[in-house]
């Protein structure tokens, strides 16, 4: 699955948002891409579950791939 984050992400927001998710699926793989504003999670929950994860961090998202 992959997020939008509507929000600029920094090279220092990675470990943040890499944090957040493993909060909810402590084995799901990340990859955010800072320069397209995505962030990519490889896991067996739903792309929904994760958004109380960003907005726990204050970033804003939205769903491009499910």
């Amino acid at each position: 699955m992959k997020f939008l984050v509507k929000n600029e992400i920094r090279a220092d927001d990675v470990a943040t948002i890499e944090h957040a998710i493993w909060t909810v699926d402590s084995d799901a793989k990340t990859k955010v891409d800072v320069d397209a504003n995505t962030v990519s999670v490889d896991s067996w929950l739903m792309p929904e579950e994760f958004f109380v994860a960003f907005v726990d961090e204050d970033y804003e998202v939205s769903i491009l791939e499910g």
